[in-house]
Parts: C-alpha cells; structure tokens; sequence
C-alpha cells in the first residue's frame, strides 16, 4: 500500500520553517526610509532596550549576521591568548562549525565526552591540573549549549553549579542559545525561567538564537558580564560580523520579544514534537524511550523503512551506524502535520493507527 500524502512541513530541521509573519511585517516597516547604519538605527536601540527588559537588567547586546558567527564572536570577546574551551563533543562548534573557533581564534577546543551533550561540574573540576602549567592550554571558558544538539536540557539548578565550579576555576561561561526558544519553553515558558538558566545562573555570554524560532537571518549575542563587551564591537567588526543595515536584523528581534512571541513559537514547537512521540512511542523498534524535551527526537529505523520514508518526506540521519535518525519540528508545525508524518511512519512499518 502506498503511503499516505506527505505533510506539508516537514520534519528535517526548524532550519526548514519559513519566517513568521510577525517577522516578515517587521522587516517591511522597517524597510521604511532611510536609518542610520551599523547598529545607529531607531530599530537597534529599540531592540537593545527590549532585550534589557527581557533579562531585567543592563545588557549589551550585539547583533551579528548568523549562528556561527555569533559562537565565534561571543568567544573571541571571552578568551585571552594560550586559552581553551571546554565543550562536549556534541556541542555545535565542535562538530558542526568546520573548524571556524579554531582558525578564526586560534583556540584549542576541549571537547569531553557526554552520551546526553551536557557537561557535568565534575569533568570541569577535571581540568584543572591544566591550570598554571605553561607547558598546558589554560581552560578559559566553558561552552554550554541550550537546547543541547541531542534535545537535552540543562535545568536552571545545573547550569548554576557549572557556574560556579567554572567561576572558581577562574573560566568564563558562554551559552549557546541557538534553540533559547525551545529551553525557555520547556523550562517554563517565562522570563524568569529564561533568566533562571542564563543571567541569574551565572553565564557570563549568551548566543541568543531567531533563527530557529521563526526569524529570517541573524542572531543576538547577549553580554551579561559587561566588561567582556568592552572591545565587542571592534571584534565584531574584525570578525566580518558587522552587518550595515543593522535594522534588518534587529527589527526582527523586537517582534520575536513583543509579547514573548519566541517563546510561544518554541513552545508551539516542542509540542508538535510531544504530539509526534505520542503517536509513535509504542513501536519498540523505534526507541522513543522517553518523550522529547525540547523539539527533536532520534528514532531508529531499518535501512529500507529508512529510506521509504526520506523519499516520502525527507528527513537526515543522525547515527548512521546505529540506523539512528532526526525527527525536528519547527515553529509552523500543525497537528495535521504531525498526524500526517506519524501516519506515513505507521503505514511504512505495517501497522495501524
């Protein structure tokens, strides 16, 4: 029997979804005129004083042109010469940035292993007989990634403590929030969750991701400790992060904090994920052991259920040895999506709804 008719988002990456039309209508009243460039727009300010009333305190925020630039940015205003990151080995500048901390900062990335992609106070305080050895990389920060690149979350309690064990050693702390909008969601769905896990907690710099949760391009990167800001906007500059027509950006931001619009975009999002697992949990070959927690689950698949349903409606693999794969809903997920895809998933495995 063939299968059903593919729906209409699919399930590859919230990197798929379009933008939301809160975004779009942003962008074109801002397009409005002419405003001053490189950050001195009215949008720009407007955004920075949102963004202090997000995390109800004086933030510097700098706006830069994507992910990637904003992990190597936050970073190059964090670390000193003969310094390191440590990161697990599933963080995103370690397995998917092609290398660029390293050739843009010259830094050494210490990525420790984590078969759930958190870090534990105890591989931290590991790392200390690196410190003051001249003969050793000195840790100078500690990367966290929120969501994590497996959909785990760090709670406001865990991040709090590898901030304080990483403060003792004498490290920064730098968040990449890709998915901010995803864990705020998931953590409580307030400003104060969000703050719970990030300024209240002790990070030092957030990577603030839109991306994912509903912009067009280009993200935040949130200076809680202002001082690190002191030369950011000379090495965002140097770093070609340094976008002319600032406003395009920013304006986007301004309608994705309006009434706490990301959040509720990432909630919508982690819930198509919970729809998705409900409909297929009880297929033991597929391994949904526990429901998601944040937008993505990893089921396994036989290699011709697996290619079946990528020419159905395509999805990536994860783990190809272990016939692993990524399920990822975006912001726009309907339920009809989800029951559509779980329908597909369910008629390719001979079973019945």
């Amino acid at each position: 029997m063939a299968l059903p008719q593919a729906p209409a988002r699919r399930f590859a990456s919230d990197n798929a979804a379009g933008a939301h039309p809160a975004v779009m209508d942003a962008l074109l009243r801002c397009n409005d005129g002419h405003q001053l460039a490189y950050g001195a727009d009215d949008y720009t300010l407007q955004a920075e004083s949102a963004f202090n009333g997000l995390f109800d305190r004086d933030v510097v925020t700098r706006f830069v042109y994507g992910g990637t630039g904003a992990n190597v940015f936050a970073l190059a205003c964090m670390l000193q010469p003969a310094q390191a990151v440590i990161c697990t080995d599933w963080s995103h500048i370690t397995v998917d940035e092609t290398g660029a901390p390293e050739r843009l900062l010259g830094a050494k990335l210490i990525d420790l292993p984590s078969p759930n992609a958190k870090l534990v106070p105890n591989q931290i305080r590991d790392q200390a007989h690196l410190l003051g050895s001249e003969h050793h990389v000195q840790p100078g920060v500690v990367s966290l990634t929120q969501a994590t690149e497996l959909g785990t979350l760090y709670t406001a309690e865990e991040v709090t403590e590898i901030c304080k064990v990483a403060h003792e050693m004498g490290m920064l702390v730098h968040m990449d929030g890709a998915r901010i909008a995803h864990a705020t969601a998931a953590l409580g769905g307030t400003r104060d969750a969000l703050r719970a896990f990030t300024c209240d907690a002790g990070v030092d710099v957030l990577t603030f991701g839109g991306m994912k949760a509903g912009g067009v391009f280009g993200e935040a990167v949130i200076f809680f400790n202002r001082p690190l800001a002191d030369r950011s906007k000379y090495i965002r500059k140097q770093l070609t992060q340094l976008h002319s027509k600032m406003r395009f950006i920013s304006a986007q931001y301004l309608a994705l904090l309006n009434d706490d619009l990301f959040i509720s975009l990432g909630r919508q999002s982690n819930s198509g994920a919970a729809r998705l697992y409900e409909k297929l949990h009880h297929l033991d070959s597929l391994n949904l052991v526990s429901p998601p927690a944040a937008n993505s689950l990893f089921p396994t698949l036989s290699p011709a259920d697996k290619q079946a349903l990528q020419d159905w409606s395509f999805f990536w693999d994860w783990d190809e040895k272990a016939g692993q794969v990524r399920w990822m809903t975006g912001w726009d997920v309907t339920d009809g999506d989800v029951d559509q895809f779980a329908a597909g998933v369910l008629e390719q495995l001979n079973k019945r709804i």
